[in-house]
């Protein structure tokens, strides 16, 4: 299975990076986790992105999911005719979050180029095995875990510190998680992890792997690397756009 850091800029698009989205590959098939400004265009640069087989959105803000209007006018408009109707599953809500920011749409709108579905606990695509559990954000908000060819991600979305996210990531192979804060603020509660926070929930979940993402630009980056080797050590990865990795 591998993973392709479409973007990892947290809250915003950063110099360097789109917002958050993520590639999971396996056997010929192809999952996004979040379209978050930016990632759309980026997308193009690693895979067909007509080839997907489906979309995974954490939660609703826009740094998540927004490049879904953008990919939806690509779906629909192409020279070639509209591409067939693909599965996003997200939040509640979802389809009418996405359908409330572009705007007025003809005939069913987003709907014809998108099967919208609820989160369920545990659904099957292709060779993936996808659960999702809730996490601790100002709103609702899901931790997604990847299974396939025996290996798994877990990828946090956007989180406070939470038991939740230990359980789903139980035994993973990389734990990818959020590190938008720093330790020694007066961080604001039921947002995002600090470098040492995830580590320790990586650590406590029995992860093999750590990869930091959603790495504000305003944030001092030697501080998040300082940060996470004192709490993980020097084999901490940290997610670059365009990046690569073997799961």
């Amino acid at each position: 299975m591998k993973l392709t850091i479409v973007g990892c800029s947290g809250s915003f698009p950063g110099p360097d990076s789109p917002a958050s989205s993520y590639l999971v590959e396996h056997e010929g098939h192809q999952i996004l986790l979040d379209m978050g400004n930016g990632s759309a265009g980026a997308l193009q640069r690693y895979t067909d992105p007509y080839g997907l087989d489906a979309i995974f959105v954490s939660h609703l803000h826009v740094d998540h999911c927004i490049d879904l209007t953008s990919y939806y006018v690509m779906r629909n408009w192409n020279p070639d005719g509209p591409k067939p109707t693909l599965p996003v599953y997200g939040p509640e809500g979802t389809h009418e979050r996405m359908k409330s920011a572009y705007g007025p749409l003809p005939g069913a709108g987003m709907a014809e180029r998108f099967d919208f579905h609820d989160h369920q606990r545990t659904v099957e695509i292709g060779p993936f095995r996808i659960t999702t559990a809730r996490v601790d954000h100002v709103v609702t908000a899901f931790g997604i875990r990847v299974e396939a060819g025996g290996r798994t991600l877990v990828y946090s979305g956007d989180t406070a510190p939470t038991e939740a996210l230990v359980e789903l990531s139980q035994d993973a192979d990389l734990a990818l998680y959020e590190a938008a804060f720093l330790s020694g603020r007066d961080n604001p509660p039921h947002l995002h992890l600090t470098p040492t926070e995830a580590a320790d929930h990586a650590r406590r979940a029995g992860a093999d792997r750590l990869m930091l993402t959603h790495l504000v630009a305003w944030n001092d980056r030697a501080q998040t690397v300082a940060q996470a080797h004192e709490s993980w050590g020097d084999s901490v990865l940290f997610a670059e756009s365009g990046l690569s990795v073997e799961v």
